[in-house]
């Protein structure tokens, strides 16, 4: 069985908890939505940040008169 766990790190040390799960050598696997094409909902990828983060970057200076 599998099961999918989230972590509020408010109540919880997740740090600690990620340092004891990865010291597992079978059963245990995390998903990386930057290798295998799927992203959560509500998160990006770092290119689409980047891409965004470039957008607002530039919106900013060309409101502005900056460069």
């Amino acid at each position: 069985m599998i099961h999918t766990v989230y972590l509020d790190d408010k109540f919880v040390n997740v740090q600690e908890i990620l340092r004891n799960i990865y010291c597992q050598e079978q059963g245990v696997s995390f998903d990386k939505p930057s290798t295998n094409g799927y992203v959560p909902e509500g998160y990006m990828t770092s290119e689409e940040f980047i891409k965004r983060a470039i957008k607002k970057v530039n919106t900013f200076c060309d409101k502005h008169d900056i460069l």
